[in-house]
Formats: structure tokens, sequence, C-alpha cells
């Protein structure tokens, strides 16, 4: 083992940071050092020019690090017996550049802990839980000792539980040992079954039965039969949902029978690579929609970073997975946690209850779990468009001094929707003979058991089990595997795929057989054809392994070489592990001791668990008044504003990539000032399309702790609220996800349950004729421990999270909560579904200041929800709306303040009745809506709204004062400045931002919010975007321009788009074509380099596939002699910017380029970013010199750093894109310069123009439709596709 020191691994602020936590840990503790450490394991000795390759690719320009003198060092590397995804693709980058000699490399960090006076290893190991996270992560004094990473261990035997020696016993203890969560029948189940088999169990068969038969999996309680305070019930809930499906059937194309439900979309043309030639073309065909939404509660709960990635990787698997392969679209993710406590920041409703040390608290989880979420999503190349956020912690009467409800164990969820050809929408029947293939990333020792640790109450398995099951996230990994997918599907009715799943929960030993018994069949399986990184795991650990970013598919025998031919392409490892059999008989060989580890009949494993019968009472609690004594309109409103359900949720969403792909219409950012209160997602069906597809969010689980039925019935309500803003055909078109949580077992907790699905799939959505064609459950939703003071719980409420999906009419005209300024009078309208009665039972406001009891609010007359819907789409249509916005969560109040801070105009409401009926008003949560209406088109919009059974009431006027004035029956009771309503709104995100990001940056882009005088993203334009410059060239020969990727490459599509409407053939172009031949850039007048994560971004941004191109002579020399020609050009963007920014010396006249390090804030940053066009000598901004406009940016590491100030003045030439802020000045300051650049660069030429680079993404702007804010007079296309237009014009 090699050990090489590595760069500086801290910022200065993260290591104050650090540091004080360390003190509280030891007060001894001065200061600590960081410096990354890389360990390298080699087949053989490196060469002297394998040497200079490998530090050239680990310091990537940097100077190794020191640690001071006399500091107690500690070693932090990932845990042995795994290997990291940094790993995997460090060590692809080292092969990808011919250092043959390594055969695995790893990054740790070398922590040098400054004492003051002596310390000795046990008080440094003391302190040590500070620097690492124990569930993925080792801690080490030697670095000798790290050895043991690559430590290969001889393979284990399979494990035997000698059933027909010790009889049931055996099974019960290893029931325990192993965590299986098998219930007292399915244990004696397994007894008579191996019975009959006449032979011992083995420990794969018991890990695959309990994975493949957990609640995860089966969802067995919502398969059981029921009987309730003694009456035996006729309905089982999983019926009552589908029969939401069987009441609204039409368009519904799959549900409840696949990975995913699949819905009609529309007739539209689909930009996809020819299979052959690889040109991209436009296929007109059905766009049919796929929807998915999971959980990933106990593992967020247990590590959150991880557990969220793998929530959103997962999830994408599924949508992957359906049918014969489908394409992920766009994605939501969401979190539910207990009060956050951030310290310095206390608020009145949150009170002293203790956490269990083994679950990460609910500020933990919502500073590392988001980005985990978000990692993923953005390496895989998803937009996420939408999510919530939501704390709750209540002490109730009734329940014990131990006892609350709150959410210690969280709910994250994950989904999306998709998009799937219409012959593909559906899984077939497979042949026999067929072969069972893994695709997709190697087994590793990770997330094993899963399935059953996640149908566990938090605190009823071990740590150590807890331990196991934590999952690791490869995104990188899993966008090949897409990649892969897509070109089988993209082959039409060529497709080679016959069946794909996704390996998920339980691993291959859930995966395969699902797959296998899909058309009744059997299978023999070779474990040792597995791909598998760590030979010694047991044959159980290699069955049953959860390692992500794997599928299983069956390929016809015929088409497997063919198959294998496009993993390599994609460089996505592959391996034929066994072949349907005709006998339903799993067999799992092992040739490496001649024995099976599986033998098992398909029919004993998922044919004949028992069924579970569910016996429970209702529990409920006492009544009581709502005692609003004490409570001030003032206060109330800024504590309302403050409260995390309602407050800004921007530190959740710049960190999210909202524009990859190219297809999104409307995310969460609305208006020039980029507020976050959009009520719906919007996708584009494709390039250039009108049509497209909707989602949102509605979820009210407060309510659940004292009348579940209508918490069920308000989050349904509150998703059709907020999808409504949507142009959709009818109600019948919007689809639901239900994902249905509760503390099953708890006391009263699955009555509770029981009456919310019956209400929400027996009653309510058959009424509206709306179907729920797909969801999820988690049942294990208690956190149950003991400390010194006794034992704890706290028990979510049933939490059901409704996610709304519909196919859009015309994706241009949808609603905003943004208030519009008119030369008219206008006024705001209120659609109140509560009748009046203004119930305030768990509402924000009560919570804030943790009152208790009164009536929860409701959905009492479904008809009115039907109505409001389509009084909503009739006037949208009309155009007689300005703004619209739901009301939910803080009331009308909230509601009103979110549109002011959109538009930055002011609201005068005129409200009448005492205190206590004001603060009703203002603060109750019934379901409804406010619009702004123009004065002159009242009376029609009153006539839609008769016609609807809609009563409206007008509430308040619109001016430009920038204030919220409520007056009541005496005079104004209320008068709150925009400015100092949306600090106390946005505090909470500040305040989490300044914990996870720069504090410094954090605190720049919160003090913006008081700047009054601030315009907004502006527009100035110094040539025409109407005219198409093009226009002489329709009908001649397409110049041709190669799309190039690496992999982790994600933005090509919409790349080859752009430069399709500008008159050019784009070809798809991955660097595997290069390095082996199959493509030379001869050929080509244009390469354009794409955003995305080459190489997961390991070893620096771009730096891998730079390093690609110029450790191998044929394709350094491809790419030097095409920039010498002078009939050529090149762009690189994001990614693509990083790469030829370090491929500068084959570039004439790119001498003078900077790096592009990490931002400034340390976080992924995703804006809407204002940009100037400098003049310079790029071909591609030739014309749009002195332009201002807004431009997408999506990078984790954009800062150009120049090598010094000579290069930094010599630049100055070239410079062609630099971030301004509102203003129109240099940008400074974050977040109008997103990433720190020096002078605000974000854009340079090389010194002829014919090369261009730049941070931002003009290709995901190209549309006016793609762009999250625009002026109201833009056509169809955007300022940005000037410039691919221009690339045309110099080709000729």
């Amino acid at each position: 083992m090699l050990e090489l020191p590595g760069q500086a691994a801290l910022s200065d602020f993260r290591l104050a940071k650090l540091t004080r936590a360390l003190k509280r840990a030891d007060d001894r503790i001065d200061a600590v050092e960081a410096r990354f450490t890389y360990f390298v394991a080699t087949k053989a000795e490196l060469s002297r020019e394998e040497t200079r390759r490998l530090d050239a690719l680990l310091l990537a320009g940097d100077k190794p690090g020191k640690l001071g003198r006399g500091v107690q060092t500690l070693h932090v590397v990932p845990r042995p017996g795994t290997i990291s995804p940094w790993s995997s693709k460090a060590t692809d980058i080292a092969k990808a550049c011919d250092i043959e000699a390594v055969d695995r490399i790893e990054r740790g960090i070398c922590y040098g802990l400054k004492f003051a006076g002596k310390a000795n290893d046990a008080d440094v190991l003391a302190v040590s839980h500070v620097l690492f996270d124990r569930m993925t992560e080792a801690v080490f004094r030697d670095a000798d000792d790290v050895a043991a990473l690559f430590e290969e261990r001889e393979p284990a035997p399979v494990g035997i539980v000698p059933l027909a020696a010790e009889g049931r016993d055996a099974l019960a203890a290893a029931n325990t040992s192993l965590g299986l969560a098998l219930s007292g029948q399915e244990i004696d189940y397994l007894v008579d079954c191996y019975r009959d088999l006449e032979r011992d169990p083995t420990d794969a068969e018991l890990m695959m039965f309990a994975q493949a038969n957990s609640e995860h999996c089966r969802h067995k309680i919502f398969n059981a039969s029921w009987v309730i305070d003694g009456e035996a019930r006729e309905q089982r809930l999983f019926g009552m949902i589908k029969s939401t499906t069987e009441k609204t059937p039409d368009g519904v194309i799959s549900a409840y029978s696949d990975n995913a439900a699949v819905f009609e979309g529309w007739q539209g043309q689909r930009l996809m690579p020819h299979a052959s030639t690889r040109e991209y073309e436009y296929v007109d065909e059905p766009i049919h929609v796929l929807i998915k939404v999971e959980t990933h509660n106990h593992p967020t709960a247990i590590s959150p970073f991880p557990g969220a990635a793998t929530g959103s990787g997962g999830e994408i698997r599924d949508e992957g997975a359906t049918g014969l392969g489908a394409k992920p679209k766009a994605g939501l993710t969401g979190f539910t946690v207990s009060h956050l406590r951030i310290p310095g920041y206390g608020q009145p409703w949150e009170t002293d209850f203790p956490h269990p040390d083994h679950l990460a608290t609910p500020l933990d989880i919502m500073i590392e779990g988001p980005i985990g979420g978000a990692a993923f999503n953005n390496e895989f190349g998803r937009p996420n468009l939408a999510g919530y956020f939501r704390t709750y912690e209540a002490r109730l009467p009734g329940l014990p001094e131990t006892e609350i409800r709150g959410y210690h164990k969280p709910i994250m969820i994950a989904g999306g929707l998709g998009n799937v050809r219409a012959e593909h929408a559906s899984k077939i029947d497979v042949p026999v003979g067929a072969k069972v293939v893994v695709l997709g990333g190697p087994a590793m020792l990770i997330g094993l058991g899963g399935g059953a640790a996640s149908s566990l109450a938090s605190g009823t398995s071990s740590a150590e089990l807890d331990f196991a099951s934590v999952q690791r996230g490869n995104p990188e990994m899993e966008r090949r595997a897409q990649e892969v997918i897509d070109r089988c599907w993209q082959m039409g009715s060529e497709n080679p795929i016959l069946l794909v799943h996704d390996v998920g929960a339980g691993g291959l030993s859930n995966a395969i057989p699902e797959a296998v018994d899909h058309s009744g069949h059997g299978a023999e399986i070779e474990l040792r054809e597995v791909d598998n990184a760590e030979p010694g795991m047991s044959p159980m650990g290699i069955w049953c392994n959860e390692a992500q970013e794997r599928y299983v598919l069956i390929i016809g025998a015929d088409r497997v070489a063919e198959f294998e031919a496009l993993c390599a392409r994609e460089r996505c490892p592959m391996s034929v592990v066994g072949t349907l059999t005709d006998d339903g008989n799993l067999t799992v060989n092992d040739r490496n001791f001649d024995n099976r580890i599986v033998d098992m009949p398909m029919q004993m494993l998922l044919g004949n668990p028992p069924k579970m019968e569910r016996d429970v009472q209702h529990a409920p609690l006492p009544d009581e008044q709502l005692n609003l004594d004490g409570i001030e309109p003032e206060e109330a409103a800024l504590r309302v504003l403050r409260f995390p359900a309602v407050a800004d949720k921007s530190f959740l969403i710049h960190i999210g990539d909202r524009t990859v792909g190219g297809l999104s219409v409307r995310d969460q950012l609305v208006g020039p000032w980029q507020v976050p209160v959009s009520d719906v997602a919007i996708t584009s069906s494709s390039y250039g399309s009108t049509t497209g597809e909707a989602m949102a969010i509605g979820e009210r689980t407060p309510l659940a702790s004292t009348n579940a039925p209508a918490s069920g019935r308000m989050a349904v309500a509150e998703a059709i609220t907020n999808i409504a803003a949507a142009p959709i055909d009818a109600l019948d078109k919007v689809r639901l996800s239900a994902n249905w949580m509760a503390a099953a077992g708890h006391p009263g907790e699955d009555a509770n349950l029981f009456d919310t699905v019956k209400a929400v799939g027996d009653e309510l959505c058959r009424e509206l004729g709306i179907a729920i064609p797909v969801g999820k459950d988690s049942m294990s939703m208690r956190t149950r421990w003991d400390d010194e003071s006794g034992e704890h719980n706290v028990v979510a409420p049933v939490s059901l999270i409704i996610t709304a999906f519909a196919p859009v009419r015309d994706v241009t005209r949808h609603l905003t909560p943004q208030l519009q300024k008119t030369d008219e009078a206008s006024y705001l309208l209120l659609f109140d579904l509560g009748g009046g009665k203004n119930r305030l039972g768990t509402s924000c406001l009560a919570q804030a200041y943790q009152r208790t009891g009164g009536q929860t609010p409701d959905l009492d007359d479904p008809q009115l929800l039907k109505g409001l819907f389509a009084a909503v789409q009739e006037l949208n249509e009309r155009d007689m709306l300005l703004a619209y916005h739901d009301r939910s969560d803080g009331g009308l109040f909230a509601t009103v303040a979110e549109m002011l801070f959109a538009s930055r105009l002011g609201v005068t409401l005129n409200l009448t009745g005492s205190r206590v009926e004001l603060l009703k008003k203002l603060f109750s949560e019934e379901v409804g809506a406010v619009v702004q209406v123009a004065k002159s088109k009242l009376p029609q919009v009153q006539m839609v709204l008769d016609r609807n059974g809609i009563k409206p009431e007008a509430i308040g006027l619109v001016d430009d004062s920038g204030k919220l004035v409520v007056r009541g029956d005496n005079g104004p009771v209320l008068e709150l400045d925009r400015d100092t309503m949306q600090r106390e709104w946005s505090e909470m995100s500040y305040r989490i931002q300044a914990l996870r990001d720069n504090p410094a940056t954090a605190k720049e882009e919160f003090e913006r919010i008081v700047d009054n005088k601030d315009p907004g993203l502006n527009v100035r334009l110094s040539f025409d975007p109407n005219d198409d410059i093009t226009r002489s060239f329709r009908g001649a020969a397409k110049p041709r321009v190669a799309i190039l990727r690496e992999q982790g490459v994600n933005s090509q599509y919409e790349m080859a788009a752009a430069f399709i409407k500008a008159g050019f053939s784009a070809v798809d172009v991955h660097m595997s074509d290069l390095l082996e031949g199959r493509d030379t850039l001869d050929g080509y007048q244009g390469v354009v380099a794409c955003g995305g994560f080459s190489f997961g971004d390991v070893l620096g941004a771009g730096g891998g596939w730079a390093k690609s191109v110029l450790y191998h002579s044929r394709t350094r020399d491809q790419f030097a002699a095409f920039f010498e020609r002078n009939d050529t050009f090149a762009l690189g963007v994001c990614n693509g910017c990083q790469m030829l920014a370090q491929l500068k010396d084959l570039i004439p006249g790119a001498g003078h380029w900077p790096r592009f390090l990490r931002n400034k804030s340390e976080q992924f940053e995703a804006r809407l970013s204002l940009v100037e066009v400098v003049e310079s000598p790029s071909l591609f901004l030739e014309g749009m010199g002195g332009s201002r406009l807004p431009i997408a940016t999506s990078h984790g590491e954009g800062r150009a750093v120049f090598a010094d100030d000579t290069a930094r003045y010599s630049a100055s030439y070239t410079v062609a894109v630099r971030y301004v802020d509102n203003y129109g000045a240099v940008a400074d300051k974050y977040p109008a310069n997103p990433n720190g650049s020096i002078d605000g660069i974000c854009g340079l030429s090389n010194d002829d123009g014919r090369v261009t680079i730049m941070m931002p993404h003009p290709e995901r702007v190209a549309l006016t439709s793609q762009n999250s804010w625009h002026p109201d007079d833009w056509g169809e296309d955007g300022p940005w596709l000037r410039m691919f237009r221009n690339a045309r014009i110099a080709v000729g």
C-alpha cells in the first residue's frame, strides 16, 4: 500500500467550526488541521511515468497540505470491507489514464489535533466521534493500519441454521441474530417448509425470505384483514386504494403491477440518438407518463446523507425499471422531522424532550439529508422541482408524560415522473432459457437487511444491525446504467430488454426472485458470476447485500453479446448470472464450495406465507377547546412566518439542479426575485413542446394527531389546489401517489390508519373521480428507547403524503403566486372551501404557541373542491387570473405574504370581526385559494364561479406600498413591511445555510432581503432574439457537431436540442468511441463538451475527463489536430468548461485560462443568474456584447482562479461572460456571484474566438419556456439561442 499526502481537506471556516465542536468534547483542544491522504493498492511497482501521472491526478495542480508539529493525528477513512464511491471513480480514472499498476485508490482525511498540554491515545480517540460517521467510516491512529482497507479475505462458506437438530428455537435465534423481523407465524411456516424439504435452511435463504416477505416489500398490513373495536371489517387497505383506479380507470395504463404507475401522456416529438448512426433525431410518438414516490425513512434516521441519497437513487431506479425500460425526467424530495433546535435560534414552540443517541437529530437530518437527496439527483442528472418540509412535535392531553407525537424517526420521500414508450409501458412474459443479467455496480457489504430493518420501529433493532443496513450511493454509476437502458428502449421494437427490475431492499435476493416469478418460471443462478468487489464476503452477503445502482434484467440468449457491447460503450459493468428454467425452483449455486446456497421452490418463497389479521382498537384522546388568549396579531404573524412548515425553504432548493435535461418549465422559484413559493412543478413533453406534465404535493400530517381521516382528506385537497395552477383538462386527469406512514402496533394508530385509508380511498377519491395508481407504505413510525430516566416514545401520527400528477395542456399558461402590477385596480379574492368555519386545531398558529385542542380543518364537501378546480381551469384558460396561490400552512396570512414576497408589491386586507375572529380568518388552514383579479374582469369571474358553485370573498386590494396591511372593523390591526416579514420568513433557511455552508456567503444572501430598491432579474439586449439569423441556411447541408460526453455527463440532450434548433446535425459521441476507434473528430466541424459530473467530479471537476484525453496519444493527437484546424469550433459548458480549461495547452490562444475550483459557498449552487455578455472574440457571442440576461447556473466547482495576476490581466481580452448583480454592476457578492469568481468571470474564449468555455448553461434556457422567469414579451425562442445560431453562421 502506498500512502501519498494530499491537499488541504477543509477550508478555514470549516476548520473553525470543527474546532468548536472538538472543544465541546475536550476543552483542551486548541486547533485542528486536516489534509487528504491517498492510499493506493498496486498490482506492481509503479513506473516513473505512472508515478508522475498519479501525482498529477491526485493533486490536480495543488500542493500537498502539511500538518503542524506536535499535533496528534487521526486517519478517517471509508469503513473497511467497503469500497467508497469516490474510490471506484478515482480508480476508473487511473485506469482510463493507463496507470495499469494501480489496483485501487482510496482517500482519507488525516486530522491533526493540537492539545493544550499532553494527550494520550485514549484522549485522542475519545474525541474521534466528532470527526467521522460511524456508519460509513472508520478511524485509525496509525496510517499503517489503514491497510485494512485493502485486505482480501478468503471466501466464507454459507451458514447453516441447525433446524433439524435444535428445532424451532434455532430459527427463532437466527431471527434475532440476523435481524430478520419474522413473525411467529412466519417462523412456524418456515419450520414446516424445511421439514418438507428434509434439510436445514441456509442463512442466505432465511435472509432472502425475510427481505422478500418483509413489511417493507410485501406490505402485509395493507393486505391484512381487520377487526376494529371487536367488529370485523370487510375492506382491506390495499383494496380500498385500488378501488379508486377501478372507479376511474381511463388513461391509466399500469397500476400497482410494476415499479411505477403509467398513464397516458401526449403525442410529441421525442429527442433521441439513432441506434446505428448516433445522430440525434426527433421521433413522433405517444409520450406516456410514469410516476412513483418512495420513502427512505429508516436509513435517513440512521445516517442522513447516504439515507436520503439512496432514497432518491432507489426511486430513480424504480422509474428506469418501469415496463421494458423508461427514462426518469423530474424529481421531488420531502422531509418531516421533529423540531430543529438550531443553536442560537431557539423558538417558543420547542420543548425539552430527549433524543436517542443512535439516531441523527432533526437538525443533523436537515443539514445532511437534503444534500444527500440533492447530490444524487444532481449527479444522476434529474432536476428536483418540488418538495416539502415540516417539523412537528407535540405533547397532547391524555398521553403519558414520556410520550409525544413527533418525528424522531423522520419521513424522507423521494419521487418523480418520467416518460416511457407506449410499446414498453408494461412488462411482458419472458421465455425459458433467457439469461438473467445484473447491470450496474459490484456487490459490496453495505445495506445488508435493509428491508427488514426498515420494517422495525426505530430503537427495536440493535445498533449493529442499523449499522449493517446503511446504504451508500454512487449516482455516476446509476447514470451509466440508465444510459444503457436508454440505448435499449430507444431501439423501439428491437429493444433487447425482456424484463427489467431494480435492485433495492433485499438486493439480488429480492430482485432476482421477483424478476423470475413474473412469468412463473424458476432459475439457475451461479453466485460467483455476480460482480463482487469483496471476495471475502459470505455467500449470504453476496446474495442479499443492498449495494446500490444495480438492475436485474432478462435478456434473450441471442441478444447477450449485443447487450454486452452497449454496456462496454457506456463503461457500465454487467454480468450474466443465470438462466430461466421451467421447474419453478430457484437454485443458487456456489462453485467455490461446490454447493447450493439457495434451493427453494418459488412458491415457498413468494406464494404461501401466512396472511395477517389486525385486531385493533381506537384510542381517542380527550377533547378540549383551543385557547387563543394572549395571542396578538403582529406577534402571531411573525411567529407563523418563522414556523418551519411556513418558512422559506431556500436552503433546500438552491442545492438542487432544476434545469438539467432542459425540460423544466416551472420550478419552485417564482418571479424576478426568485422566491420559492410555487404551487406546482411543470415539465415539457419535449423540446419546444407546449404540452407537458405537472406534479404537486399535499400533506397535513399534524391533523392526524387528533383527526386522522381529516388529515388524509386535507392532504388530497392540498395536492389538488396546488396542481390546479397548471392547465389540466379535467380533474379526472389527475392521478395520485399515496405514501402512507403509521406507527403500526401503537395503541390507536392502526385504527387511525384504517379510518384514513377508508376516508381517502373508499370515499373521497372515488367521489372526486381521481385514481391512486401508485403508492408506498411505511408502518414503523415509532421511536422507542430507554435511558437513565426510563422509557421514551416518540410516535408519528398517521402520515399521508399525497403527490398529484397530471398531463398539462399548455405549459406556458400556468399560474404563479406572483402578484402583477396593473394599470387598473386589482383585487384579491378568497375561495374558502371551509365555509367560514376557520377551524384552528393543530394549525401552525396553534403549534407556534404550543396550544392544543380545537376542531381541525377538513374537507366537508368534496363537490366544492371539484368546483374550485374546474373554475380555476376555466378562469386560467380565459386569462382572467393575474396570480394564484393555495391556502395551506400559515393560513390566509401566509398565502398573501408569499404572494407579496414574489412581487414586492403591497396588499391591504379588509377583514371584520373581533381579535379572535381575525386570528381565525388570518391563520386558519381550511382548503382554499387566493387569486388576483383585475377590476374590469370581476363580473366575468363571478359568472364562472357561480357556475361552479364557488362563493368568492373579496378580501383586499393590491397596491405598490411594499406592505401587508390588515384592516379590521376599527382600522388597521396589522401593518408589516415586506422586508421585515421576509427576514422573519427566511431566517431559518439562513441559519441552516450558515451551519452547513460558508457562513459568510449565507449572510450575504440573507442581507440582500432588506434591499428595497433591488429591481430583481432584468433584461437588456443588444439584438433581437426573434430574428432567426440562420434562415438563409434552411435546406442547406447541416454541419456535424459532436455532442461529446464522458461517463457521468448528463446534459447532452438539451445541448443537442439547441444545436439542432440552430441548424446542425448533432451526433452522440462518447469518449469511449474516440478511445476505442469507433469514431474520430475528423468528421466534425464542432465539438461540444457537455455538463454533468464526469467520473463523479472525483479528482477535480473535469480533471479525470481531461486527463483521459491528455494521457492517451490517440485522443491527445485528435484533439490537438481538431483545435489546429481553422474550420472548427468548440464549446465547453459547466463540466465541459472545466474539462476544456484543463486542455488549454492543446488549444491555441488559451494559455491564460483559469482553473475552476470549488464554489466559495462550498455548496452546489443552482440559480437563475444574471450575466453580462462582454465584447470578446467568441464566435458564439458575436453581436451579443453588452447584453444583460438571465442564465441557468448549476455547479459546485465554478470559481475561476488564475495562476497569477499576469494570467488574469492577459485573459481580460477574452473574458466573454461575467456575473452581474441586478443593478448591472460586476457581481462581487453572493448569490449574484454564485461561485466567488474573481471579476464575476464565468465565460471566456480563446484568442481567435473559435473555442468558448462557460460555467453557466445557455443550452438549458435557449427556449423561453425553459426559463424560471422571463419578460412577458419574449417569443418562443429565448435570447440564448442566438449563440448557437451564431455558430451556424460562423461555419457557413
